[in-house]
């Protein structure tokens, strides 16, 4: 094999990529993808109501199809991946985007509720499948000094469609119905395969011989580090962020929830420029830093009675410190992970899932016994107890000093 395709497969910089040039065009349809792929899994959240009485159901009924993408992308991503693995990735990244594009398309259209539930499960598989590959194509689309920053850039994404995407469905949702909402992504999803096709390069799948085993790349050092960390900070998030209302209707800013997102929105944006900045150098003081700035401001809302300026200010600080958290997380995992990078990415989507749907349980039974005022001081358990597995996975997982791929 030439050392072109090794270094192809092995899923780091690819050698005919400019020594300093970041490929803005390929890398800001990677972002388009990672905005679609996070409406896929959020924006039904904001339409419930409508969809609830389209479909004549409950709202709690309506609420699973939020629960059977974030199904579909948890049992699909690992399978799919270890699958795929040998395939060509364009050819992968398009029949993901196909997949947005065909199942928003059913959703937008569908009489039947039944059906609609098929389709956010297809949906789901998808999304599953495109979160498993976006990490280590961007990471292949630059030299290894800016394989962060690269992935900052693909991933910004994320906070884009949960500031402005969710909330502005939302609204739209009101205006002209929740259905043309999913037939917006589902043009955007068409819009994007074409974008693909002629801006993101090809790269030949993973030869035989350097795909790591699934089980071995779960034992490679600092690899279950790192999804442990990822488990117990998605949790902490995801229970705050998904019962942000109840949490502030506790201290008495139940009309500020437009205004909380928004605040959380642009500080996430700042934290993910920030990440995107420093990654590269400093990987492991900006997730100690993060995990550490969440903690303490679980804290302080802990005490209760804060005022709103000061709820405003942990809300931006929350925003600022997670930001950044897909591209410092998926960047430790890759580094960790070496040739296993893609399979370690899937593992990642499958716990991030998981953590995320465990965060609708957490929530929920908190908040039918001890009330939303005791979400701060779980989450601070939750943290500290990321925070120190960071800490102590200091040689593999979250390495001291500047950043070296492993490849």
């Amino acid at each position: 094999m030439s050392e072109n395709t090794c270094s192809a497969a092995s899923g780091i910089a690819h050698p005919t990529a400019a020594a300093d040039r970041i490929p803005m065009a390929g890398l800001l349809a990677l972002t388009m993808s990672s905005f679609i792929a996070t409406a896929n899994e959020t924006v039904p959240a904001g339409l419930l109501p409508q969809i609830a009485q389209g479909f004549g159901v409950s709202e709690a009924w309506a609420g699973q199809l939020v629960t059977l993408c974030a199904l579909g992308s948890g049992l699909a991503a690992i399978p799919l991946t270890i699958a795929m693995r040998g395939w060509r990735r364009q050819l992968v990244l398009l029949l993901a985007i196909g997949g947005f594009f065909v199942c928003n398309a059913v959703t937008a259209l569908s009489p039947y509720f039944a059906l609609t539930l098929a389709a956010r499960f297809m949906v789901g598989i998808a999304t599953g499948l495109a979160w498993s590959l976006l990490a280590g194509y961007a990471r292949r689309m630059v030299t290894a000094s800016l394989q962060g920053r690269a992935m900052a850039v693909a991933m910004v994404g994320i906070p884009l469609a949960l500031s402005l995407g969710v909330p502005l469905s939302a609204w739209l949702g009101k205006l002209v119905g929740w259905r043309h909402i999913f037939g917006i992504l589902s043009a955007l999803s068409l819009v994007l395969m074409v974008w693909v096709l002629l801006k993101v390069p090809d790269y030949p799948g993973q030869a035989a011989d350097r795909r790591v085993p699934m089980r071995k790349v779960l034992i490679t050092p600092g690899v279950r580090s790192v999804l442990f960390v990822i488990m117990a900070w998605i949790l902490a998030h995801y229970t705050l962020y998904t019962y942000i209302a109840p949490f502030l209707a506790s201290v008495g800013l139940a009309d500020r929830v437009d205004l909380v997102l928004l605040i959380f929105g642009i500080a996430a944006m700042f934290g993910i420029w920030i990440t995107g900045l420093l990654v590269d150098r400093l990987l492991r003081r900006l997730v100690l830093i993060s995990l550490g700035a969440f903690a303490l401001i679980s804290l302080a809302l802990g005490f209760g009675n804060a005022p709103p300026a000061l709820v405003y200010l942990c809300v931006a600080v929350w925003g600022l410190s997670f930001g950044g958290a897909p591209t410092l997380l998926q960047t430790a995992l890759a580094d960790a992970a070496g040739d296993g990078a893609d399979v370690a990415q899937s593992m990642l989507v499958t716990v991030f899932n998981l953590a995320f749907a465990g965060s609708g349980v957490l929530g929920g039974v908190l908040l039918s016994t001890t009330g939303a005022a005791s979400f701060p001081w779980v989450l601070f358990v939750l943290l500290l107890v990321g925070l120190f597995a960071a800490w102590g996975a200091r040689a593999y997982g979250f390495k001291r000093g500047r950043r070296t791929p492993i490849g």
